[in-house]
């Protein structure tokens, strides 16, 4: 099992810069990759960025060139660092882990982007 903690969310004016942070515990070893989901209001979840085992990232065409996904060292922390920010990255955001046959989630972070 895997448990997915978000940190780092909050309120932030457009244009602005946010760092989420992402601890995964217990059986680690088990994630092939892990990511950022996001989810508005009366909206779907949606992919925001992933990161595999070997570092490769992938970002939705909405944050190319503002967010950037990362790893810590010891591999258990995944960050999502957000720039020039926009009211519409309002939302609240997940971290995600792909297991071998499982997906785990955090219980979410909100992020506000005010105009």
């Amino acid at each position: 099992q895997v448990q997915l903690v978000e940190s780092g969310g909050g309120l932030v004016q457009a244009g602005g810069s946010l760092r989420l942070s992402c601890a995964a515990s217990g059986s680690i070893f088990s994630i092939n990759a892990m990511g950022w989901y996001r989810q508005a209001p009366g909206k779907q979840r949606d992919l925001v960025a992933t990161i595999s085992r070997g570092g490769s990232t992938n970002y939705a065409d909405a944050v190319k060139g503002r967010f950037t996904i990362s790893r810590g060292n010891t591999k258990n922390m995944v960050y999502l660092q957000m720039n020039s920010l926009k009211p519409e990255d309002t939302a609240v955001y997940y971290c995600y882990g792909l297991g071998h046959g499982t997906d785990y989630w955090g219980q979410g972070t909100q992020v506000t982007v005010s105009s």
